[in-house]
């Protein structure tokens, strides 16, 4: 039977944040950041274990993840990709090639169980695999031309974490991506292999705090019900 595992890349340093420690560290409702993002995945029952992969010298890491299912990984690399695939080599011992692998920013302390439950379900069996998504509901404006033009909106998407897809075909685009610094998201080095990953409407609640500002609109969230 096919098996859910989530990997949370966590070696970054935030400089946009500007704090005294990484950013998945901050507290956030007196909790740390990064711990949000793993409750997450205890709370679910669909996820078979967690796995997050720091920096060989993070000395935050040990007080923040839970006892029982999670395995800290002191693999993290130069780039997100490369924190990525250095987790993926190092669980190969533990996840089949079908297995899915979830892979979720750390910085999204918003997720829910329901949000994973949702993603795992409506993905189903497509072979390219499925990220959280929001539809693009503002008007967008573009300067790339070097004059201001106003960008139809309709298809348009906010790509979200976890992105799902099989350990073995995640595996296979990010090794295959020609440059770490071009793949910002999973996804994207997935589509490089021809595959079409199923968008899944997530929710504002699961947004990636990246500036000081999101800060008070994560814990506004946090403070609801995260069923």
């Amino acid at each position: 039977m096919k098996r859910y595992f989530a990997l949370i890349p966590a070696a970054g340093v935030g400089a946009r944040m500007a704090a005294s420690s990484p950013k998945q560290y901050l507290p956030l409702n007196g909790v740390p950041m990064l711990q949000h993002t793993l409750e997450a995945f205890r709370r679910s029952a669909l996820i078979a274990h967690t796995y997050v992969v720091v920096s060989a010298a993070d000395g935050y890491i040990d007080s923040v993840a839970p006892e029982g299912g999670v395995t800290v990984l002191r693999c993290g690399g130069a780039t997100r990709m490369d924190s990525i695939l250095n987790g993926l080599r190092a669980i190969r011992a533990e996840v089949r090639d079908d297995d899915m692998v979830l892979v979720h920013d750390a910085a999204r302390p918003g997720l829910t169980p329901a949000l994973i439950a949702k993603l795992i379900s409506a993905v189903g069996e497509h072979e390219g695999g499925g990220l959280l998504a929001l539809p693009v509901v503002d008007t967008v404006k573009s300067t790339r031309s070097g004059a201001l033009e106003t960008t139809p909106r309709d298809g348009l998407w906010l790509a979200q974490t976890p992105q799902m897809f099989s350990y073995a075909l995640l595996l296979r685009a990010l090794a295959l991506a020609p440059d770490p610094n071009a793949i910002t998201d999973d996804a994207s080095a997935v589509e490089m292999l021809g595959f079409s990953p199923k968008l899944v409407e997530g929710h504002p609640r699961n947004l990636k705090v990246t500036l000081p500002t999101d800060i008070a609109i994560a814990e506004m969230y946090l403070g609801q019900d995260s069923k």
